[in-house]
């Protein structure tokens, strides 16, 4: 068997075009400050965004299977954050979520990745790597099923 070599150009015609799109982020949270702070890093760094006061509210948009990545409070009015991954692991849609704590202690941090959470952020002292983390989650989404490819975080132009 004798392997042939291929001009690159040639490879290139074969492959079929992927079309980028904007991953999506709801941010469920009652804190009007911290929403804002997440909205303002977040749609600067290229994400389309939506908001949540409650958790009922989320699990309800969330439903509509357009989202990669929710981000939110641990404990809100009405539920907790693991409503999120039951709704997602029910009704198999592939958004990961985010927790974004003000108070977490490190037993909360490690059941909450046992939980299914992708990653927690502490609200004060991580506020730095939250596009970093959700530019993870959007894309471990991206590779559990979710669309569209992420685009705002490719470091080049996929056509």
């Amino acid at each position: 068997m004798s392997v042939t070599m291929r001009p690159c150009e040639e490879i290139r015609s074969d492959l079929r075009a992927i079309t980028p799109g904007r991953p999506k982020v709801l941010i469920v949270c009652d804190d009007d400050h911290d929403a804002k702070r997440l909205k303002t890093m977040l749609s600067e760094a290229g994400f389309a965004l939506e908001c949540a006061r409650t958790i009922t509210a989320a699990c309800e948009t969330a439903k509509s299977g357009q989202f990669q990545v929710v981000i939110c409070k641990p404990q809100l009015r009405d539920g907790s954050w693991r409503r999120l991954t039951e709704l997602a692991t029910h009704y198999d849609l592939r958004f990961v979520v985010v927790v974004w704590a003000h108070t977490f202690g490190l037993r909360e941090w490690a059941e909450a990745l046992d939980n299914g959470a992708f990653d927690v952020l502490d609200a004060v002292y991580d506020l730095p790597r939250v596009v970093e983390v959700v530019k993870g989650a959007s894309w471990a989404a991206f590779l559990m099923g979710a669309a569209p490819i992420p685009e705002a975080i490719l470091p080049y132009k996929v056509v």
